[in-house]
C-alpha cells in the first residue's frame, strides 16, 4: 500500500529541524548567532543531503545495470547559480520557503548570496550546462568534465565607459556544492622524452602535475536522476622545495605551486604571447588527460576488458578545446593497455563524437608544432602515426594535392601547426553541427575536404536549452499564467506549449501576457536604477543585444542604427516615436581591441543620447556591466525585441534567440545559426528577418562588394558612420573611433554597411507592430508557442540515440 504524502506543512516542520541541525553541526551556528550567510549555507547543505541520496542511487542503478556512460569534455560549464535550480527540480521550493520563513528568512534574498560559478564566458559554457541538466532530465548516466577555475572568466568592470577586466572571486567564501574526491587523482605529464623500452614505448615527462576530481551533483527534473559535474583542480608533486626555501629563494622554492595554480587560475588566458600559448595547451591538455585516465579507469575497474570501452563509454568532444583527448585515449590504449595501434585506432573512433561549434577558422584551434612537440613529445608521435594512416586513405580515395594538404592534421603553409579540429574529426566517428545551417556550412567550408574524405560522419544537431531555468525559473510569472491556460503538461514536455497556438488571437490572454512581461520590466528597471543609476521606462519598448563582444555578432551594427535614429528623433519630433530602451551587455575578451573598443563606443553613444532633452522618453542606451547568468535571468523575461543580427554564416547557433522566444520576446534577426529554424517554428509573420543571406555574403566577397559605393547610397548610414567617426560621441578623444568605422569603409568584412538599409527598414517594421498591441502580443503568444522544440531535452534525445546509442 503506498504511504499517504505528507503535507506541505509537516514537511516543513521538518524540513525546518533538518535546517537548523545543519546550522549547529555543520556550520557551527546557533539560530540566535547566524548570519545570512551562515542560513545560506545551512540551506544548502540541508537541500543537499536530499540531493545526495538520489546521487548515490543514480550511480547504483548504472552500476547495478551495467549501463553506458556519456562523458561530457567541456572547457565551459555556465552554471549558473544553483540553489533555485535544484530546489525547483527536487519539488523542495515551498518547503524550503516555509522553513526559512518560520526564522524570519527570505529564500529569494538567500538565492542572492550565492555567486555565479566562474566557470565558463558564453554560449558554448551555458549550453553546456543546459546538456547537464537535460541528461540527467532524461535519465541518461553521464559525466561533465572540465576545470575548476579558481577565477575563471574575468569580472567585468566599466571604468569611464572603457571595460576593466578584474578577477572573478567566485570562491571567496567558499563552495557548499563541492565535493572533493582525493582518490580520483592522476598524474598529468608534460615533456620530457619517449624512450623504447624492448617493443614497447614509455614516455618519461619532465615535469609532473596531480589532477582532483571536485565534484559537484546535477539533478535532473524532479528529481529522477542526479549526474556529476567532475572539475579538476591542479596541485604540484612536490608543493614546496624546502632546500630552495631554506637557502632564502622563497619565491623559487614555491615554483611548482605557482605552475600548477595557473593551469586552473583563468579561463582562456590571453594567448597573443607564447606563454599565454602554452598555457592554454597546457590547460587543455591537463583537463582531458585526467578525464580520459578517469573514463579508463573507471571501464577497466568494473568492466575488465579495455576493448569494450565503447560498449559502455561515449565520449563527446564540446568544440576544439578538448580534441587532445583522441591522442591521450590512443596512448593509454596503446603505451599502457597493450594494444595493437590499429586496434586502438578503431576503438577510438567508436568511442569519440566531436561536436564543433565555429566556421571561423581563427577558432579551429591549431598549435605551433614546435610548442606541441616539446610539451607533449608522445602525443606528437602519435598525431604523426595517425596522419599518416588518414593520408593514405586520402590518396588512396584520389584526393588531390590541394585536397590532401587540407585534411592533413598538420598544417605546412608557413609555420608548421598541429590542426585540433582535424584530429577531433578523423578521430571520432560522430561530427555534429549544432544549427541546420551551421552544419551543411561545415560541409562546404572548413571540413570540406574531410567530409568528402569520409561523408558519412558529419550530422546536425541543433542546440537546445533548458525549459527549467529559462522558463520555469527564470519566469514564474508566465510559467503560472501558461498553467492557467493550458495546464501543466509543458512542464515535462516542452512541445505541449504549442497548446498556446489555439488561443493565440485570445485578446485576454495577450493582455495578461503583456501584463507578465511589464511586470518583469519593471524589476529589471528597479534593479538597474538600484545598482547602475539609470532611469528606465517599462512601458518603452526593451530591445535587448546581450552575447559576447565580437564583430560577427554585430553590435556594432546595432549602435550605427541607433546613432541614426537618435539623428531621426532629432531631426523629425513631429513624428509618433516609438519610445526605446537599448539594453546591451557582454564580454569582450581581454585582448580583442575591436571588441574593447565597441564597449567604450556604446557607453559613449549612451552618455550622449541620456543627456539629451531632446530624445527624452524616446530612446534610451544602456550597457549593463558584468553580464553572467543571473543577469541572464533578470534581462531575457524582461526583453521585448531579441537581437539576433550576427553576419550570416558566422554564427554556429545561438541559445540566447531561443530564450528570448520562448520568453515572449519578438527577435529581429538575419538567416544565420538557428534564426533559421526558429523562423520555420514561429512562422515569417512572427519573427523580423532582414539582409544578406550567407550566401550572399559569400558572393559579395567574392565578388569584390565595394562599401564606400554602398555608404555612398545610404545618407542615414553615411551621417551616422560619420558622427561616430569626427568624435560627435566622443568629444574628449575626436578621433577615436575613426579606425574602427574605416574599417567599414575600406572591408566591411562584417557586413555592417552592406546590412544596414534592410536593419533599418526592418526596425521600422519592427515599430509599426509595437503600434499595434494586439497583434505584438499574438506573435509574442506564437513565440512561446512554437520554441518548445528548442529544448536541450530534445536536442540531447537525438544525440542521446543517433550519436551516443544510449537509449
Amino acid at each position: 500500500m503506498a504511504s499517504e504524502p505528507v503535507p506541505v506543512s509537516a514537511a516543513s516542520s521538518e524540513f525546518d529541524a533538518h535546517i537548523v541541525k545543519v546550522l549547529r553541526h555543520r556550520v557551527g551556528k546557533d539560530e540566535r548567532a547566524a548570519k545570512q550567510h551562515d542560513w545560506y549555507n545551512a540551506a544548502i547543505f540541508a537541500l543537499r543531503d536530499s540531493i545526495i541520496d538520489r546521487w548515490i542511487e543514480s550511480t547504483r542503478r548504472t552500476y547495478d545495470a551495467s549501463g553506458k556512460r556519456v562523458y561530457y569534455l567541456s572547457m565551459e560549464f555556465l552554471i549558473g547559480r544553483l540553489l533555485r535550480d535544484a530546489l525547483s527540480n527536487m519539488g523542495m521550493t515551498r518547503e524550503m520557503e516555509a522553513a526559512l520563513t518560520a526564522h524570519g528568512l527570505d529564500l529569494s534574498t538567500l538565492e542572492e548570496l550565492e555567486p555565479d560559478a566562474a566557470l565558463g564566458n558564453g554560449g558554448l559554457g551555458r549550453l553546456a550546462a543546459c546538456f547537464m541538466e537535460s541528461l540527467a532530465t532524461l535519465d541518461i548516466p553521464a559525466y561533465g568534465y572540465g576545470i575548476r577555475y579558481v577565477n575563471g572568466m574575468f569580472r567585468q568592470r566599466i571604468d569611464d565607459g572603457w571595460q576593466v577586466e578584474l578577477p572573478e572571486t567566485w570562491l571567496a567564501h567558499g563552495n557548499p556544492w563541492e565535493f572533493e574526491r582525493l582518490e580520483s587523482t592522476y598524474d598529468i605529464g608534460f615533456g620530457g622524452e619517449v624512450v623504447a623500452d624492448g617493443d614497447a614505448v614509455v614516455w618519461n615527462p619532465a615535469e609532473h602535475v596531480e589532477a582532483t576530481a571536485i565534484d559537484t551533483p546535477v539533478v535532473g527534473w524532479q528529481g529522477k536522476r542526479v549526474n556529476t559535474l567532475r572539475l579538476w583542480t591542479a596541485s604540484p608533486i612536490d608543493p614546496l622545495k624546502l632546500d630552495a626555501f631554506n637557502a632564502g629563494d622563497h619565491f623559487g622554492a614555491l615554483a611548482e605551486q605557482v605552475r600548477a595554480d595557473s593551469l586552473v587560475r583563468v579561463l582562456y588566458p590571453a594567448d597573443s604571447s607564447a606563454a599565454g600559448q602554452e598555457l592554454r595547451l597546457r590547460q587543455e591538455f591537463f583537463f582531458t588527460a585526467a578525464s580520459v585516465q578517469d573514463i579508463v579507469r573507471r571501464h577497466v575497474q568494473y568492466e575488465g576488458d579495455i576493448r569494450t570501452l565503447h560498449e559502455k563509454a561515449a565520449i563527446q568532444l564540446n568544440d576544439t578545446h578538448p580534441s587532445v583527448a583522441v591522442a591521450e585515449l590512443m596512448r593509454l590504449l596503446v603505451d599502457i593497455h597493450g594494444l595493437e595501434f590499429n586496434e586502438a585506432w578503431e576503438l577510438t573512433k567508436k568511442t569519440i563524437g566531436y561536436t564543433n561549434h565555429t566556421l571561423l577558422p581563427e577558432a579551429l584551434e591549431s598549435w605551433p608544432l614546435p610548442l606541441f612537440e616539446r610539451l607533449l613529445p608522445r602525443h606528437m608521435q602519435i598525431i604523426y602515426a595517425i596522419n599518416s594512416r588518414v593520408l593514405r586513405e586520402a590518396r588512396k580515395a584520389g584526393c588531390t594535392d590541394a585536397q590532401i594538404a587540407s585534411i592533413s592534421l598538420i598544417d605546412e603553409s608557413g609555420e608548421r601547426r598541429v590542426r585540433m579540429a582535424n584530429l577531433a574529426f578523423v578521430g571520432a566517428h560522430s561530427i555534429n553541427g549544432v544549427a541546420a545551417l551551421h552544419t551543411e556550412l561545415m560541409k562546404e567550408t572548413v571540413f570540406a575536404d574531410l567530409h568528402k574524405l569520409y561523408p558519412d560522419r558529419i550530422n546536425n544537431k541543433t542546440n537546445g536549452v533548458t525549459p527549467r531555468r529559462w522558463l520555469q525559473q527564470c519566469n514564474p510569472g508566465l510559467t503560472g499564467l501558461i498553467r492557467e491556460s493550458i495546464g501543466d503538461g509543458f512542464l515535462d514536455d516542452t512541445a505541449k506549449l504549442a497548446d498556446l497556438n489555439a488561443l493565440a488571437h485570445d485578446a485576454v490572454l495577450g493582455e495578461k501576457v503583456a501584463a507578465v512581461k511589464r511586470a518583469n520590466k519593471a524589476a529589471l528597471a528597479d534593479y538597474i536604477k538600484k545598482t547602475m543609476g539609470i532611469r528606465l521606462d517599462p512601458d518603452a519598448m526593451f530591445d535587448v543585444q546581450i552575447k559576447r563582444i565580437h564583430e560577427y555578432k554585430r553590435q556594432l551594427l546595432n549602435l550605427i542604427e541607433t546613432v541614426a535614429l537618435y539623428d531621426q528623433i532629432r531631426s523629425h519630433p513631429e513624428r509618433d516615436w516609438v519610445p526605446r530602451v537599448k539594453i546591451f551587455g557582454g564580454k569582450a575578451a581581454s585582448s580583442y581591441h575591436n571588441a574593447k573598443l565597441i564597449i567604450k563606443l556604446t557607453n559613449d553613444i549612451a552618455r550622449r543620447i541620456n543627456s539629451d532633452p531632446s530624445v527624452g522618453g524616446l530612446l534610451k542606451v544602456v550597457f549593463v556591466p558584468n553580464y553572467n547568468v543571473s543577469y541572464a535571468e533578470r534581462i531575457i523575461p524582461a526583453a521585448d525585441l531579441s537581437e539576433q543580427i550576427s553576419t550570416a554564416g558566422m554564427e554556429a547557433s545561438g541559445t540566447g534567440n531561443m530564450k528570448f522566444a520562448l520568453n515572449g520576446a519578438l527577435t529581429i534577426g538575419t538567416l544565420d545559426g538557428a534564426n533559421v529554424e526558429i523562423k520555420e517554428h514561429v512562422g515569417d509573420e512572427n519573427i523580423f528577418i532582414f539582409g544578406l543571406t550567407a550566401e550572399e555574403v559569400a558572393a559579395a566577397r567574392a565578388d569584390g562588394y565595394k562599401p564606400r559605393e554602398v555608404i555612398a547610397g545610404s545618407r542615414e548610414l553615411g551621417q551616422a558612420l560619420q558622427a561616430i567617426a569626427s568624435g560627435v560621441f566622443s568629444p574628449d578623444d575626436p578621433t577615436r573611433y575613426e579606425g574602427l568605422i574605416n574599417g567599414i569603409y575600406e572591408s566591411d568584412w562584417f557586413m555592417c554597411a552592406a546590412d544596414f538599409d534592410a536593419y533599418a527598414a526592418t526596425q521600422r517594421q519592427v515599430d509599426v507592430r509595437w503600434n499595434d498591441q494586439k497583434a505584438w502580443n499574438s506573435c509574442a503568444i506564437r513565440n512561446i508557442a512554437n520554441v518548445g522544440w528548442f529544448s536541450s531535452d530534445r536536442t540531447i534525445g537525438e544525440y542521446a540515440r543517433e550519436i551516443w546509442n544510449v537509449l
